[in-house]
């Protein structure tokens, strides 16, 4: 078992492990077609069983992929972590960044915010030499938080081994970002442009 922190703080959000109440919004927010337009649509049971996968994986690592609240705001926003990721991916073995929100919580910066948290446990904790993102074209909100975190578009594309041929939602971009460019950029000034973004 990790001893890495199983909750994060960070100025407005709390990443943390899984509760059995996270499961109903959960469900919800992958009932949102806004939210699932650019994900595979998800039943309660296939939401459920995700919640208790991102829970068994932070339980196995000490890190992953953790529910997150605002305090004073929602008890549940959505998810926010890395994960590890294997099998029929072109890249793999490698780690991915990942979100997803409640719609209602887009556009406060978020999953900027909290993405950030994750990496660096996974940079500086973890140890971890790169982590990767990936998503769709189309969606250019997810996209924009890729970039904002420092990341750059690989020149790969590949298709999901997770959506079935022919779907349109097969073919992904993937984004990279290694530990010295994170150390980097870390060390360097705030940008003056760091409004909230459209969190994804």
């Amino acid at each position: 078992m990790s001893s890495l922190p199983l909750a994060i703080e960070t100025p407005r959000l709390v990443l943390r492990q899984w509760r059995a109440a996270d499961r109903a919004p959960f469900a919800e927010l992958n009932a949102d077609p806004r939210v699932m337009a650019c994900l595979l649509p998800l039943s309660r049971a296939e939401s459920d069983a995700l919640a208790d996968r991102l829970a068994a994986g932070i339980d196995e690592y000490g890190w992953g992929c953790w529910a997150v609240e605002a305090p004073g705001v929602a008890p549940f926003v959505g998810f926010v972590g890395i994960k590890p990721l294997a099998g029929a991916f072109p890249f793999a073995p490698a780690v991915e960044a990942a979100w997803r929100l409640a719609h209602r919580h887009w556009g406060k910066g978020y999953a900027l915010e909290a993405a950030r948290a994750a990496l660096r446990v996974g940079f500086e904790q973890v140890g971890l030499p790169e982590i990767v993102a990936m998503t769709v074209p189309a969606n250019t909100r997810s996209r924009a938080v890729m970039r904002r975190l420092g990341m750059h578009q690989d020149a790969q594309e590949f298709d999901h081994p997770g959506v079935p041929d022919g779907h349109p939602l097969r073919r992904h971009v993937l984004y990279r970002l290694g530990r010295d460019d994170w150390r980097a950029r870390c060390a360097r000034p705030a940008p003056a442009d760091e409004a909230p973004v459209p969190a994804a």
